[in-house]
């Protein structure tokens, strides 16, 4: 599977990322990519840790003529987001993703890539396995659960590097360097409802918002996608008002720091009312359509009959639940007033599930500035009190503050200028990166991050540009070799 990998350039990092694509490594399962790094490690006579928590460290000395520069760490982390589409069959836990090639993009068949982060892991093990490259005194940190939880940057100890200069191979827009990113947290609303007996005169549906592009809460929020989930609470708050439907059951989006691209309802209507709410589906759904028609060109709202469910929502916690839903903000909330065209603050409604008798509500908020990070999960955490949720935060993770004079930064910018006659961009992310808790551990740690371009990320769309995974590699070995003396 995926020999195609074989004919690609550069050759040495494809090596690597071919076997990954076959371990399983969702989120908080890591175990399998954790093992297999340790065996990498070991099996090429390097130092190698793995540490409480699954996070692997593997050393390798400097290379003749390199002794006397400064010790570096490529870091980069270990599990995937794992997306597919509906319709594809197929188990993270178990199957391998298969890629193929089109138009220079590297792809997956229904599934995540995996290329956040799996293209940083099989960089840094292609410098490790490498005989040729030269470069100062390496440890490469491989983390767990980033994506989900960034449970192993919490978790890594504050004596474990050896290293005062960290590259952050987790980045997705080949040109831009990123010397900064947004702090966040997660704020999750427990709705408790009373299901009773399904109706037996009323006719059975399902609405189905299928087609959009999700994509990353933090990189992409900014890009006027729409989220399935504040699409179908407004096509049923109408219904709700003009028709007498009943709400049965909600699978709306997934993943915490994903835009939900997909959404399923399941509802009954009064048959005097049928007709109403098809023609309001119907309306609303042209609307739509033309609303994100630059955006989201393949939005798709589909209705159809289906069995009769057997519980069905109480009409009182129905409008509850859909009045809470509208007010709970998503997308963009605050600009910088430094930066041009920077994301400040933001936040996401990134998951709807109704587990027995709870409605169980996912958002994220993500913001540069701590006070207004503070503010945003407060007018979430409002909005589900007034819903009569239970509520709750995760612990959060900081920021990582820009550093304009960083020495690492001026080594990277003048390698690329060198290499490709041009300036990179230099900027902070919106998006979330292991930078900043790595930084609290280790105050002074003199950081960046790059990689390839990615885009689609953490949903079934993702691709990588090929030709900037050659860029990115050029780069990075261009940087080493120009790592400052001690």
């Amino acid at each position: 599977m995926n020999e195609h990998l074989d004919n690609l350039e550069p050759k040495a990092v494809f090596e690597q990322f071919k076997p990954i694509l076959s371990i399983p490594r969702p989120s908080k399962k890591e175990d399998k990519m954790s093992a297999y790094l340790k065996q990498w490690g070991e099996s090429h006579n390097l130092e190698t840790i793995v540490d409480k928590v699954g996070n692997v460290i593997i050393r390798k000395p400097a290379t003749k003529g390199m002794e006397d520069r400064k010790m570096v760490c490529l870091q980069s982390h270990m599990d995937m987001v794992c997306e597919k589409n509906s319709d594809k069959v197929f188990d993270f836990e178990k199957d391998a993703i298969e890629t193929y090639v089109e138009d220079g993009w590297l792809k997956a068949k229904g599934t995540t890539l995996g290329a956040d982060d799996g293209i940083g892991v099989a960089t840094a093990l292609a410098i490790l396995a490498s005989n040729d490259i030269p470069h100062p005194d390496l440890e490469c940190l491989f983390t767990i659960d980033e994506e989900t939880g960034l449970t192993g940057a919490f978790n890594l100890g504050n004596d474990v590097l050896k290293s005062r200069i960290l590259i952050n191979l987790d980045s997705e827009d080949e040109g831009e360097m990123f010397i900064g990113c947004a702090g966040g947290v997660d704020t999750l609303g427990y709705m408790p409802i009373t299901m009773e007996p399904a109706c037996q005169k009323a006719m059975p549906y399902l609405l189905h918002i299928k087609g959009l592009k999700g994509g990353h809460s933090g990189d992409d929020i900014n890009k006027g996608l729409a989220c399935a989930n504040k699409l179908f609470t407004r096509i049923f708050w109408k219904l709700n008002t003009e028709c007498k439907i009943k709400l049965c059951n909600i699978e709306g989006g997934n993943l915490r720091n994903a835009i939900a691209r997909e959404a399923k309802v399941w509802f009954m209507v009064n048959p005097n009312d049928e007709q109403r709410m098809l023609q309001i589906v119907k309306e609303m759904t042209e609307s739509m359509q033309f609303e994100f028609r630059t955006t989201e060109s393949n939005l798709n709202i589909t209705i159809e009959k289906t069995d009769r469910p057997q519980t069905m929502m109480t009409r009182e916690d129905a409008t509850r639940l859909l009045n809470c839903l509208y007010a709970i903000p998503h997308g963009v909330l605050a600009m910088s007033r430094e930066i041009p065209n920077f994301v400040e603050t933001s936040t996401n409604l990134a998951s709807i599930k109704i587990k027995e008798n709870e409605v169980h509500i996912v958002t994220s908020q993500r913001s540069s500035v701590e006070s207004a990070l503070e503010a945003a999960k407060t007018r979430v955490e409002a909005c589900m009190l007034l819903g009569g949720c239970r509520v709750e935060h995760t612990d959060g993770y900081p920021g990582w503050t820009p550093n304009t004079d960083s020495e690492i930064l001026d080594v990277v910018v003048k390698s690329y200028e060198r290499l490709f006659g041009k300036k990179p961009i230099v900027r902070a992310i919106h998006a979330g990166l292991e930078c900043g808790l790595i930084g609290k551990k280790y105050p002074g740690m003199d950081m960046i991050s790059f990689g390839p371009t990615l885009r689609g990320v953490h949903s079934p769309d993702e691709k990588m540009d090929i030709h900037t995974l050659e860029m990115f590699w050029q780069h990075t070995l261009d940087i080493l070799k120009n790592i400052p003396k001690k």
